[in-house]
């Protein structure tokens, strides 16, 4: 066991996040009551898979953080949140992620995140001043991409659910997406990630799209399936793994 955790320290040292904050994400209570999956826990998800290259540590934070948030998993998310700010995720950025999953995880989850980080902001002496305006310069509007999108979306279920059409294309596509604390890569990033730990697959196809027209390259998406695979299970993400194989394939064509 000492050699392991040797290893798993110098691998998290590579990783460039806080190796300390990153040990605070396992509770004591692994090796008191479940030593096989301490294990696990230190020499292959902490060791191996945080550390790896395909995917930088901040985004693996940031990814990790969205997933708990979308699972409820309000315990463990001040600790994440502390990992996250740790690995440069900003407060910004952070509390951005909180906002923008609210609509697509729902407003108790986003609640539970901003109670378990209020404790951390204020033990950081991280203030308002620090975090997005309620109001922002809002960033350029892709017109022919939201026009297509609203027009999909309009003629599908305007019959079914008008309110529902018009405030996507009002709060969330005009507004919400082009609010600029959070990039639009990293954005549509929390999505899919969102996505994959609610088990909602058949939203994916759009979302990852989108994220890859906004940076996000096969090899990042692919390391954030193998990472999720851990914090949202393998059920999961072998559900993800057809629409993020006929993403990948239709845009190789």
């Amino acid at each position: 066991m000492k050699s392991t955790l040797a290893a798993s320290a110098i691998a998290l040292f590579a990783t460039g996040a806080s190796g300390e904050a990153l040990q605070r994400t396992m509770p004591d209570s692994l090796g008191r009551v479940a030593p096989a999956l301490q294990a696990y826990a230190t020499e292959n998800l902490l060791g191996e898979v945080w550390a790896g290259e395909e995917l930088s540590a901040r985004d693996r934070a940031l990814v990790t953080f969205a997933a708990l948030m979308t699972r409820h998993e309000a315990g463990n998310l001040a600790a994440h949140g502390e990992l996250a700010l740790d690995a440069g995720v900003t407060p910004a950025e952070l509390s951005e992620t909180i906002t923008h999953l609210a609509f697509y995880t729902g407003w108790g989850n986003a609640i539970a995140a901003t109670e378990a980080l209020a404790p951390v902001y204020d033990a950081r002496g991280i203030t308002a001043d620090a975090l997005p305006p309620v109001e922002a310069d809002l960033l350029p509007l892709d017109q022919d991409a939201e026009d297509a999108r609203d027009s999909f979306v309009s003629s599908t279920f305007g019959s079914v659910s008008p309110g529902v059409v018009d405030t996507t294309r009002d709060i969330l596509f005009r507004d919400l997406w082009l609010r600029p604390a959070l990039a639009p890569r990293d954005r549509s990033m929390v999505t899919v990630a969102a996505l994959i730990a609610a088990g909602q697959p058949e939203q994916m196809t759009f979302h990852l799209n989108r994220a890859m027209d906004n940076g996000l390259t096969q090899e990042e998406a692919g390391a954030m399936l193998s990472h999720l695979a851990f914090y949202a299970g393998w059920p999961k993400v072998f559900s993800a793994l057809p629409v993020a194989k006929s993403v990948f394939e239709s845009r190789a064509q």
